[in-house]
């Protein structure tokens, strides 16, 4: 465990779930690993939205209408034209 983060192989996640779980009540963060590669995170729902939104930090600048994006984004994926 390193700080705030513990890291856990999927195997340990599985066998040891309760451990793990009481690390991240904790305020801890455990990092999930499978075959030495990241699989995921678990963190505590406190830092969920801190977490979200610092990963976002720098992709919307500006006066970005989000809802303009949203449109061209689901237009484009379920391919609609006008």
């Amino acid at each position: 465990m390193i700080g705030n983060t513990a890291t856990a192989t999927a195997t340990e996640m599985q066998n040891n779930f309760g451990r793990y779980l009481a690390l991240v009540q904790g305020g801890k963060e455990v990092i999930v690993t499978r075959n030495g590669k990241e699989v995921g995170r678990f963190i505590p729902s406190g830092k969920a939205m801190s977490y979200l939104t610092d990963s976002l930090t720098g992709i919307l600048k500006g006066d970005a209408d989000t809802s303009q994006v949203r449109e061209d984004s689901l237009r484009k994926k379920y391919e609609i034209t006008d």
